[in-house]
């Protein structure tokens, strides 16, 4: 090291002797003069050793420098003495080259000289050289660039494109890679700023676009949703009915075809947004029943939905969406005012409304999130509410049960057709309890007119069969079996009028109308069975029940009518058995099983039968009335004409032949009537006899109405009514016999003596009834009396009157006390 050797050359220390440090110095010395001169040491370091080492080591250093450049100096001149005449010998050399040299510098300028005349053009074609070079490397640089841009360029004349051509999604991503990846490369330059700038713009003019799109295909789908919403229904039918088929094919053993099959075939787009089938084809068995899916370009939604998903508004266009829809759905919900008219308004709602969830519910499993499954059931909650109050008042207005039965099948496709998409459909089907009631309501009014003109059209006599054919028809419309009438010979009588069969198939009819809205409701037989038997309950005891009430109080309706009337409810009543049957055979459920409604039709028939029974003594008293109200008594007659009257032989002989028709009455219908009826003539031939504004009568006038009696009494002991046991129908008249008697005999002592002992021969005439009867024939007015030849003849007779009188009045004011 340097300072090492400044250390070694520094003075000894005390002690040393003074020639060895004489030589150590010299020493040190040579070491530091032998670096100075090589030329590969850095001499700042050897020099600044020096000068920092001890003191006075600078001083010594120089002395020792002086004294070795002396030695070199006399090196040197000892060299250059060695070397002098050498050196004479070069300067003269020197000398003799000089000459030669210039002559060489003549020639070589002259050489320049003419090497640079030659190379001025050199130079300048180095010069064109030169631009050109600077031009090639521009060039390059240009094309280099050109390369970086070319391909931004050209992303957004594709850009350009996929927007004219409405490729929004591919342009979206186009945009996406022009600013991540190619104009960074290039965004020095002023047009990559442009189109940078101007991306955004293009983004909101896409959104805007395919917002257009979304309300256009939302336009379009509202309008044309009843025809996606009918291809569903129809397809949801067809596939109940090949279920159907298959399965009772399947039963039977084999297998059947398919009634339809889904076929490759092509499709053109159309702008509305709908996919119209190619085949124009009118052959309906090959015809392809799309999907409702095929018949709807969904692809503006999908492009929409993609558009603001890339640009980061999905919710945005979700929210929309959904508020869109929820309108539309509440348009599609709202009926036509006159929807219950026809079923083709009730088709056209329901297909609206199938076709908007089938819509529905295809957007929710083709997209991730646009409508979420809590959202078509918050739809289909709030279209259900609707369509059943909807429907509800709608069906209300339904008069035609042929249009509640298709009302009801449109229910049950319409309900089939959206349970397959998955949505509840239970509160539809309990709906249709109400509708199937309201179809029986119209079912019964329609009935009630079939059978108010059965009733009208019907001739109320027994049906002739004039032959074999004639009574096997009959017979197969209606049960009637009776082995007497079967013996007999044609041409016969069947004892029911034609309206008994009438009756009897309406009632099947009824039945099998009622059954068709039974189908297609998922119900078991034995609920099948149930309903059947309450609707012909309904139909037996209120619509034909009211019809037969209606048609006994007719005022047309004559006593021979009311017979056949009755003869025909009795044999409706025994064929309620085969109504059962009828049921049962339909529904196979038998009747034994429990709970099983019975049919009503025996109470039915029976009070329509006893309406009858009182409406026939109703009028058979009014006819007997209308025959009274021709009697023309003389009352005050001094005799009899010695025969009866002429009104109540008429009447008499009306009532033989009224009661020759009552023999084909069942049970004692006949002998109730003929009972009723004299009864009846009884009472009126009394109340004749004291009627208040009968002031006088005579004895001959009682011995007339006598006679009168006597034909009414002869009347009920012919019998004109079998069934009668010994004088139980002349007991009718008992109360006249004895009255008319007491005053014919004119037995008032017996009267008077035997009252009130059951053995009293006048135990039926009241004291009151005598009294009034005698008053009227008191001799008051001193004129036309009957007892004025009684006081010429017998004065004592007059005396026996007012006795008896007196003692009449007692007995009647002791009655009444």
């Amino acid at each position: 090291m340097a300072s090492d050797r400044i250390y070694a050359a520094l003075p000894d220390p005390p002690g040393q002797s003074e020639g060895e440090g004489k030589e150590e110095e010299k020493k040190a010395f040579g070491n530091i003069f032998a670096e100075l001169e090589s030329v590969d040491l850095p001499l700042g370091t050897t020099l600044r050793s020096i000068y920092d080492d001890q003191p006075n080591a600078h001083k010594r250093f120089m002395e020792k420098l002086d004294a070795r450049i002396r030695n070199h100096d006399r090196e040197i001149e000892k060299m250059c003495n060695f070397h002098h005449q050498g050196f004479v010998d070069a300067i003269t050399e020197l000398l003799k080259v000089r000459a030669d040299a210039e002559k060489l510098m003549g020639q070589v300028t002259d050489t320049n000289r003419r090497l640079q005349d030659a190379g001025r053009e050199v130079t300048a074609q180095t010069e064109e050289v030169i631009r050109c070079r600077v031009q090639q490397r521009n060039m390059a640089t240009t094309v280099e660039k050109l390369q970086l841009c070319i391909p931004v360029l050209e992303m957004y004349s594709k850009l350009k494109e996929q927007l004219e051509s409405k490729r929004y999604y591919a342009a979206l991503k186009t945009m996406e890679q022009l600013e991540k990846v190619y104009i960074p490369r290039v965004s020095q330059y002023r047009f990559c700023q442009i189109m940078a700038e101007n991306l955004p713009r293009l983004r909101e003019e896409i959104k805007d676009i395919s917002m257009s799109d979304l309300k256009d295909f939302l336009e379009s789908i509202r309008k044309h949703s009843d025809k996606v919403g009918e291809t569903a229904m129809r397809q949801a039918q067809q596939h109940r009915t090949f279920n159907s088929a298959v399965a009772k094919q399947a039963s039977m053993g084999h297998y059947i075809k398919p009634v339809y099959s889904l076929n490759e075939r092509t499709h053109a787009h159309t702008p509305n947004g709908l996919l119209m089938d190619d085949d124009t084809g009118d052959d309906e068995a090959d015809e392809e029943i799309l999907t409702a899916q095929d018949l709807v370009d969904f692809s503006p939604v999908y492009r929409c939905l993609h558009i603001y998903t890339v640009l980061g508004d999905r919710e945005t266009f979700e929210n929309y969406y959904r508020k869109q829809r929820k309108k539309q759905a509440r348009l599609v919900l709202q009926p036509q005012a006159n929807m219950h008219e026809t079923v083709e308004g009730y088709r056209r709602y329901f297909n609206q409304i199938v076709g908007f969830f089938v819509v529905e519910d295809h957007i929710l499993h083709a997209t991730q999130g646009l409508v979420t499954r809590a959202f078509t059931d918050e739809l289909w909650n709030m279209a259900l509410s609707k369509i059943i109050a909807v429907l509800r008042t709608h069906s209300s207005y339904c008069d035609d049960p042929d249009l509640v039965l298709e009302l009801k099948n449109l229910i049950v496709i319409f309900a089939d057709t959206l349970q397959g998409y998955g949505f509840p459909v239970n509160r539809l089907f309990d709906l249709l309890f109400e509708v199937r009631d309201q179809y029986n309501e119209t079912l019964l009014k329609k009935w009630a007119l079939v059978f108010r003109e059965i009733f009208e059209l019907d001739n109320y006599s027994p049906i002739p069969v004039e032959t074999e054919d004639e009574y096997k028809l009959v017979v197969s419309r209606f049960p009637f079996h009776d082995a007497e009438i079967e013996k007999q010979d044609f041409p016969k009588k069947l004892p029911m009028s034609q309206s008994v069969p009438q009756i009897y198939t309406q009632v099947k009819e009824f039945i099998y109308a009622s059954l068709k809205f039974s189908e297609s409701l998922h119900r078991s037989s034995t609920e099948i069975d149930d309903m059947l038997r309450k609707s012909t309950n309904l139909l037996l005891t209120r619509t034909l029940s009211s019809c037969l009430q209606n048609l006994i109080k007719k005022p047309h309706i004559g006593l021979t009518e009311l017979v056949q009337i009755i003869i025909n409810t009795t044999h409706l009543e025994q064929a309620c058995r085969y109504l059962e049957e009828f049921i049962t055979n339909i529904t196979n459920v038998s009747p034994e099983t429990v709970h099983t409604t019975r049919l009503y039709g025996l109470s039915t028939f029976k009070d329509a039968r006893h309406a009858a029974e009182g409406e026939i003594y109703t009028k058979l008293n009014q006819k007997i009335d209308e025959f009274i109200q021709l009697a023309d008594y003389e009352w005050g007659m001094a005799e009899s004409d010695g025969r009866a009257s002429g009104y109540l032989m008429d009447l008499i002989n009306f009532l033989r032949s009224t009661f020759q028709v009552f023999t084909h009455l069942p049970g004692k219908v006949a002998q109730t009537a003929c009972m009723s009826a004299c009864k009846h003539l009884s009472t009126s031939l009394m109340q004749m006899l004291l009627d208040t504004e009968l002031k006088q009568i005579s004895m001959g006038a009682i011995q007339q109405f006598n006679l009168d009696v006597i034909q009414c009494e002869l009347f009920a002991s012919s019998e004109p009514v079998p069934g009668f046991q010994g004088d139980t129908l002349q007991l009718a008249f008992i109360d006249l016999r004895q009255l008319l008697d007491l005053f014919m005999v004119w037995d008032w002592s017996t009267y008077l003596a035997d009252y009130g002992q059951p053995t009293s021969k006048y135990l039926r005439v009241n004291p009151a009834t005598a009294l009034a009867l005698l008053e009227k024939m008191k001799d008051t007015s001193k004129k036309n009396n009957i007892f004025s030849q009684f006081r010429k003849n017998d004065r004592d007779k007059q005396k026996l009157i007012e006795t008896v009188v007196k003692q009449l009045r007692s007995l009647v004011n002791g009655m009444s006390s």
